[in-house]
């Protein structure tokens, strides 16, 4: 299915903009319009702010006054806002471990067996770490998931110290010649100090063996829009993150959430969620993005 397709919520946003430009051309109220659409689509006050400020002095520059010129400069805009980041996975270490992070119920553990999946059928070997040690159902899940894709698994006993399940993850991996390490974490302890300061220290452990911490990937729920962004910025104090990966965006008619993350957290969207299928979780796009919400 074409990613047009799977965002077919989050377009339906800016259908109302699309097809009042498209039928008046450019006046204030085509800006009225897809402010309010950004904002409706979660963008944020910020980012909305600063998107059509940028695109009105664009906009009279080129002398755009018809809706296929600014439709056009809209998408381009769009792109270039959340382009030029680098949304690779390192994978440099021996082993590289990439830790992922986030409230519980956003996707973690499935996206972990998605990846692993991925990373497999390239032909890398990878070692799961059940890291979320609190939450029994978690291991559970994640070992379901080594199985489907053909990753080794890692647990301790229910209730152990996450940091030293992850680092004997690493250490095995080490071991076995295995290149790569994705370890699970808590989403949620009794209080949020106290998960942060469990995050902190199994980022330290896992990097003091032979292991590299390579990537922290925030995983967030897009339909849940800012609230979303406002755990993201619980995450970001402690978390050292290299990068998000935003899960349901699919069936949200919140993708303006994809532009507020980027712009006022200056993490990059590494990959997205657009389906409930093993492939259906992909590199992020910026410019298949920027086309696909506003056609």
């Amino acid at each position: 299915m074409a990613l047009r397709d799977r965002l077919a919520n989050a377009r339906g946003s800016f259908s109302g903009f699309l097809a009042s430009v498209a039928s008046r051309g450019v006046d204030d109220a085509t800006w009225e319009e897809l402010e309010d659409a950004l904002i409706l689509a979660d963008a944020g006050i910020d980012t909305t702010t600063a998107l059509l400020d940028r695109l009105k002095e664009q906009a009279k520059a080129e002398k755009i006054a018809d809706s296929e010129g600014l439709v056009a400069l809209l998408k381009s805009q769009v792109a270039e806002n959340l382009g030029g980041r680098d949304l690779d996975l390192g994978i440099e270490g021996n082993p590289a471990v990439w830790l992922f992070v986030g409230v519980n119920g956003v996707g973690k553990t499935t996206t972990i067996g998605k990846l692993a999946a991925r990373e497999v059928r390239d032909g890398r070997k990878v070692v799961l770490a059940a890291g979320d040690t609190f939450r029994a159902a978690a291991a559970e899940q994640l070992g379901q998931w080594a199985e489907r894709s053909g990753a080794e698994l890692v647990r301790g006993a229910e209730g152990a110290d996450p940091s030293s399940v992850i680092y004997d993850a690493v250490e095995h991996a080490a071991a076995a010649g295995v290149p790569l390490v994705m370890a699970d974490t808590a989403g949620r302890l009794h209080n949020r100090a106290n998960l942060m300061e469990e995050l902190a220290k199994i980022h330290r452990v896992a990097g003091k063996g032979p292991g590299t911490v390579t990537e922290v990937l925030l995983v967030v729920d897009a339909s849940t829009g800012q609230n979303g962004l406002a755990q993201a910025r619980q995450f970001t104090e402690t978390a050292e993150l290299t990068g998000v990966v935003l899960t349901k965006l699919d069936g949200s008619a919140k993708g303006g959430i994809v532009m507020a993350v980027q712009d006022e957290l200056d993490i990059p969207v590494k990959l997205v969620g657009l389906g409930e299928g093993m492939d259906d979780l992909v590199e992020f796009d910026p410019e298949a993005f920027a086309e696909a919400l506003f056609s």
